[in-house]
């Protein structure tokens, strides 16, 4: 597995494979061939989807709108991945003279080899089970783990993310009236907040972790600066668990920064052996793999175990097992923001449960990572980012 930094990536949404892979691709195309008029093809998720998460804005923006021409084909797919993305530059005849393709592959990645290992591996172990092993045997905590294959600098990095994730609450808090796009649909983090004020103590938290959540996931529906956490669609779930523990238990920094540790560590088990691609599993493989990660860190935050840790995690993903990607109108609007709050609320629910437990259960952490990764793939292409099946289908406004 590679360093925790390619599981937060800071940048704008309001998505990661279909806003920040494409932009990164584009950028490296540019500069490989730079003014030359373009032709970008895009297929099957990327161009079903494509102009609801502003796949279009992003390569026009990037490469020049007035010298740049998009193909769209919803229909055919490539093999590797369904985020295909065809780059071309070409004269005023419009012959091709470069070529390149890219796959998008969730979370900010590109690749030009789906299904292959690019990056330069610092894990020596790559499932749950063998670091619960070394835990054990070093006794210390997964953040230990990162800490031990990770450079030093890596703290410094995840102090910046860690910023960047209150600024994201904080700006959603502070914003009123619709997200953009025709659903018209309005932002409730402020108001949710607002009414939060008016229950008792017990009510409260609950309500503020809904609004923290809904915060970021609007500040990433509108193209704010957000971290992929795995995933830009489903960047509300960790900071808004971690943002509501810091504010009523008064975690310190140091302590905030080990759980994103263990929270990254999480979600590189998820992608390296199974997907974080909404395209490719269905959302299971993004909010589940958020609720994972913000389950794992919360149980650290509380003195849990490693066991502990693993089990919270395992609920996270397990419990969103077979859950589709179908985003109305192609927007990271419905149902994508209301099942980060509710994830959230999931995340907090499978640290108590984990804390009450000795960490021993039948089904592992990594049993259920290769479940979902065989769901995912088992489920219809309708249902994978395509918005042609499911709540998607049910709700277009043709």
């Amino acid at each position: 597995m590679e360093t925790i930094r390619s599981i937060y990536k800071i940048g704008y949404g309001p998505s990661s494979s279909h806003t920040m892979g494409p932009a990164r691709a584009a950028a490296l195309f540019i500069k490989e061939f730079p003014g030359a008029r373009y032709r970008v093809t895009l297929y099957s998720s990327l161009a079903a989807t494509g102009k609801g998460h502003l796949t279009d804005e992003i390569i026009f923006k990037t490469l020049g709108a007035d010298h740049t021409e998009i193909v769209w084909k919803p229909t055919e797919s490539l093999p590797g991945h369904p985020n295909a993305i065809t780059f071309e530059s070409i004269n005023n005849e419009g012959v091709t003279l470069h070529k390149e393709t890219w796959f998008s592959i969730g979370g900010g990645e590109i690749t030009q080899t789906p299904g292959k290992r690019n990056h330069k591996s610092i894990y020596g172990l790559h499932n749950m089970n063998d670091i619960l092993l070394w835990c054990q045997k070093q006794g210390k905590n997964m953040w230990e783990y990162v800490a031990d294959r990770e450079d030093n600098d890596i703290w410094d990095y995840l102090d910046e993310v860690w910023e960047v994730m209150i600024t994201s609450v904080k700006n959603g808090l502070n914003h009123e009236s619709r997200l953009p796009g025709p659903l018209n649909v309005p932002r409730k983090a402020s108001s949710y907040y607002t009414k939060s004020l008016q229950h008792n103590d017990y009510v409260k938290p609950r309500i503020q972790l809904y609004a923290y959540a809904l915060a970021v996931a609007e500040e990433n529906a509108s193209g704010g600066r957000v971290v992929t956490a795995p995933t830009c669609g489903s960047c509300g779930v960790l900071p808004g668990v971690l943002y509501l523990l810091q504010e009523y238990y008064g975690f310190n920094r140091k302590r905030i920064l080990h759980a994103l540790a263990t929270a990254g560590l999480i979600g590189n088990l998820i992608r390296y052996n199974a997907s974080i691609s909404g395209a490719e599993v269905g959302c299971q493989g993004e909010i589940g793999s958020a609720c994972a990660m913000a389950a794992g860190a919360a149980t650290q935050l509380f003195g849990g175990t490693p066991a502990q840790v693993e089990y919270a995690a395992e609920m996270g993903l397990e419990h969103h097992l077979g859950l589709t990607c179908d985003p109305v109108m192609g927007l990271v609007q419905i149902p994508c923001i209301e099942r980060n709050a509710f994830a959230a609320t999931r995340a907090i629910d499978s640290k108590d449960y984990a804390l009450l437990s000795d960490g021993i259960h039948r089904v592992s952490f990594d049993r259920v990572v290769e479940v979902m990764n065989e769901t995912g793939h088992d489920i219809p292409a309708l249902y994978r980012e395509t918005g042609l099946g499911g709540l998607a289908k049910k709700n277009r406004l043709d």
